[in-house]
């Protein structure tokens, strides 16, 4: 038996540098962003080499293609640590869902709401569905009329992004927190 074990980098920035840039003629940056104008790749390519640093190709599909003259491994280190800061201060909104039947009870409406409130003041979204089973079909407007208790119950943290909508046998709409970060 033969096994092939192929290794895939995760994120590699598609940048061509020194050797690899085979243009006739380049628009050159410097390491200090000043234009130095149009000059052969091999001409650019011995600059860098000179300042001890790389050519990097950034823009490849202009004409002439623009390389810059830059320390590409401290380029790299940069990119990786915004990306890594970016997704630390991203933050993911969750859906949570309440489900109730059209004859909940005062008190466990009122627990259903108290943990709608709890996920509210979290910062998610909820989705608060009533499911009508049977006969139940035929009053919908008991359903309606519930979800409507249930977003004045919870209007002082949250507000109606979408009304009471029937889908099949649920009734659904979604409350969104007013005091969004």
């Amino acid at each position: 038996m033969l096994f092939v074990l192929e290794v895939l980098t995760i994120a590699k920035l598609d940048h061509q540098l020194n050797e690899e840039i085979r243009d006739k003629e380049i628009r050159l940056i410097g390491a200090d962003g000043a234009q130095l104008g149009i000059v052969s790749a091999a001409q650019a390519n011995a600059m860098a080499e000179e300042q001890g640093m790389d050519l990097v190709k950034i823009s490849p599909n202009a004409v002439p293609p623009v390389c810059k003259i830059m320390d590409y491994s401290k380029f790299c280190f940069d990119q990786k640590k915004r990306e890594k800061e970016a997704k630390k201060n991203q933050r993911v909104v969750e859906i949570k869902e309440i489900r109730m039947s059209p004859s909940i009870d005062t008190n466990d409406l009122n627990t259903k709401v108290k943990a709608a409130q709890k996920f509210l003041a979290d910062g998610n979204r909820v989705k608060v569905s009533v499911r009508f089973r049977g006969r139940e079909m035929a009053h919908t407007n008991l359903g309606e009329k519930l979800l409507m208790d249930f977003a004045a119950a919870c209007s002082e943290v949250a507000s109606m992004e979408k009304n009471p909508k029937l889908e099949g046998r649920f009734m659904a709409m979604f409350l969104t927190p007013k005091n969004s970060k």
